[in-house]
């Protein structure tokens, strides 16, 4: 990998958010100002001062992103393993907040499986903070679900899956009744929960048209199949975690749908306005990088933070709230196998510190 990409520089970082700003401007949406880093910092005389565009209590990783290292046996690599090892390295590279992928490690080490009880303690001994979960959502498990949430500290429950797979309104209300009632559970124990957004939850309902053998419409009114359901769900229980990568390749592949008349429609996704129109219902993002590689399927390649295109700087500058989110770094294919078992930790690293330097200019 190249070393002079491995961190975002100031330079890159106001060029990219001026550049945006017109636009977003625009579209009626407040932008915060910044300015240039060679103003002096700090104070209440009228001079600009430099604060992180994510606020360092609310650096989080989802251990997706190091999977490989979680569940690996005790080995000679000099590479962490294991909660304990792992969350500890974790906290000494700036990590705050931790998304859980799963609650187990390999039984060899404690010689039968760790409790939550136990990794409850790991992250207190270590600073650190769960803010959510992507678990499996459904009624005869929640409470159990529930349970350990409410072990580990956790304010945030949810699910890396979609509501549902399918296209049809119906499934989509059928959904939006389960969840709402499963976040009154939520709420009832001081959590909110959420869902996880891959590409295709916003690809668009078919909702209209010529029906199918099997009664389905086939046709769409232009209405995305989540942005539907945050219309079915009560904003107060049922809660949205924006996977920024998944939402650009739905930017890339999502952008036609026919109508109602048989007439092929453009409508370009945004993923900065989806949230910026509802942002308390955002409590969580995955802060994943892709760079753009239209020859893909995707559109993007997936990249450790501040390596791609996606412009990050603009999009949580945007939303605003900034105490409110809670940024989440993922890489699926972080993980570098047998031949590179230190790959996910050291692109965990160059994440967070590419994190840290999105940096905000204010009065």
């Amino acid at each position: 990998m190249d070393e002079s990409r491995q961190s975002l520089t100031r330079r890159k970082i106001l060029g990219a958010s001026a550049a945006a700003a017109a636009a977003i401007g625009a579209a009626g949406i407040p932008v915060l100002a910044t300015g240039s880093p060679a103003l002096a910092h700090g104070g209440n005389d009228g001079r600009l001062r430099a604060e992180p565009l994510i606020p360092r209590k609310n650096r989080g990783i989802i251990l997706y992103s190091v999977r490989d290292r979680i569940t690996a046996a005790p080995d000679d690599s000099g590479v962490p393993y294991g909660f304990e090892r792992v969350l500890a390295r974790l906290a000494e590279l700036g990590y705050k907040e931790i998304e859980f992928a799963g609650y187990t490690q390999h039984e060899s080490i404690l010689g039968r499986q760790i409790t939550p009880a136990e990794i409850r303690t790991i992250l207190d001994n270590n600073g650190l903070v769960a803010n959510g979960t992507h678990t499996q959502i459904n009624a005869a498990t929640f409470t159990q679900q529930l349970d350990i949430a409410q072990t580990l500290g956790m304010k945030n429950i949810g699910t890396g899956a979609d509501p549902t797979n399918s296209s049809y309104t119906k499934d989509w209300d059928a959904a939006a009744d389960l969840w709402n009632e499963l976040g009154r559970q939520a709420t009832r124990r001081g959590l909110r929960l959420y869902t996880h957004n891959h590409d295709s939850a916003y690809g668009f309902l078919l909702d209209a048209g010529p029906k199918d053998a099997n009664g389905n419409p086939t046709r769409s009114s232009g209405i995305r199949k989540l942005e539907y359901f945050f219309g079915k769900t009560d904003p107060r229980h049922v809660f949205f975690e924006m996977d920024i990568f998944w939402s650009y390749v739905a930017r890339f592949k999502h952008h036609t749908f026919t109508d109602p008349r048989g007439n092929a429609k453009q409508d370009l996704f945004d993923p900065i306005l989806t949230v910026a129109e509802r942002t308390k219902r955002f409590p969580l993002f995955h802060a994943k990088d892709g760079d753009k590689n239209p020859n893909t399927a995707n559109g993007y390649d997936m990249v450790p933070l501040g390596l791609g295109n996606i412009n990050f700087q603009q999009f949580f500058q945007t939303i605003g709230e900034p105490d409110f989110h809670h940024a989440n770094w993922e890489h699926d294919g972080a993980p570098g196998g047998p031949g590179n078992p230190g790959q996910s930790l050291a692109f965990a690293d160059i994440s967070y510190r590419n994190m840290s330097e999105l940096t905000i200019y204010k009065r």
